[in-house]
C-alpha cells in the first residue's frame, strides 16, 4: 500500500476515535457535574457514552487520564473561542474594543457550555491533582488572550505603565467567569445583551469609552 492510500484509509479510523472521545468527554462532564469526580466510575462514563468499558481504557488508559484529556479539551476550546473573538490583524480595531469582544465571547461560551465551565473552574485552581500542570499551561493560554490586549493598552498609554497585566488578565478572566455563572444560575432569563452591556461598561471604566460591538458566537463542540 502506498503512502497516499495508507493516509486515506487511516482517516475514517481517526474520525471515529475522535467521535468516541468526544462522547466520552460529554459523558464525563455530565456525570462529574452531577456527582463529583471521586464518585464517578469508568463504568458509569462508558455506560453514559454508550460504549464498552474497555473503550475508555483503549482511548485514555483510565479515569485520571480521561479527565486530564477532558480538561485539556475544554480549556483549549475556551482559549480558541477567546482567540476567535480577536479582530483580524491590521483591522484597526482599538484594543479596548477588542477586549470587550473577547470578554463577551467568554461569557457566551460559559453560557452555552455551563456544565463544562463549572467543571473547569472547580478543578483548574486545585493543586493536588495529577493534571494540574497541564491545566495551568492551557489556562494560561486562555488568560493570555486577555493579557495580550492589556499589554497593547499599556503600550499605547491607556493603562498605567506599571500595571501587572498578568494579574489584571486573571482578574478580568475571573470577572467573566463570575458574571457568566451568576447570570446562568440566578438570572437565566436575563437577555445576554444586558450582560454584554454590563461588561462593556466595566471595560470602559478601565480603559475609557470603546466602540459598540455586536454579539459574538462561540464555536460548537
Amino acid at each position: 500500500m502506498d503512502r497516499m492510500s495508507a493516509s486515506t484509509s487511516d482517516r475514517p479510523v481517526s474520525r471515529r476515535r475522535e467521535t468516541t472521545q468526544r462522547r466520552l468527554f460529554e459523558a464525563a462532564v455530565a456525570l462529574i457535574s452531577e456527582q463529583g469526580y471521586e464518585a464517578t466510575t469508568v463504568d458509569e462514563i462508558a455506560g453514559r457514552a454508550g460504549v464498552a468499558k474497555g473503550t475508555v481504557y483503549y482511548n485514555f488508559g483510565g479515569k485520571s487520564e480521561l479527565y486530564t484529556a477532558l480538561m485539556e479539551w475544554g480549556v483549549t476550546r475556551l482559549a480558541d473561542t477567546l482567540k476567535g473573538a480577536l479582530p483580524p490583524s491590521g483591522s484597526g480595531t482599538a484594543p479596548g474594543e477588542a477586549l470587550t469582544a473577547v470578554l463577551r465571547a467568554g461569557v457566551e461560551f460559559i453560557g452555552e457550555h455551563e456544565s463544562l465551565a463549572r467543571l473547569l473552574m472547580a478543578e483548574a485552581w486545585r493543586t493536588n491533582r495529577a493534571w494540574y500542570a497541564t491545566v495551568l499551561q492551557i489556562r494560561t493560554e486562555a488568560i493570555g488572550v486577555i493579557t495580550g490586549l492589556l499589554d497593547e493598552l499599556t503600550a499605547d498609554g491607556s493603562l498605567p505603565p506599571d500595571l501587572d497585566t498578568g494579574l489584571a488578565g486573571s482578574a478580568l478572566f475571573g470577572m467573566v467567569v463570575t458574571v457568566a455563572l451568576d447570570w446562568r444560575t440566578l438570572r437565566p432569563d436575563r437577555p445576554v445583551e444586558e450582560v454584554h452591556m454590563a461588561l462593556a461598561r466595566m471595560v470602559e471604566g478601565l480603559v475609557g469609552p470603546v466602540a459598540s460591538t455586536g454579539g459574538t458566537s462561540t464555536r460548537d463542540f
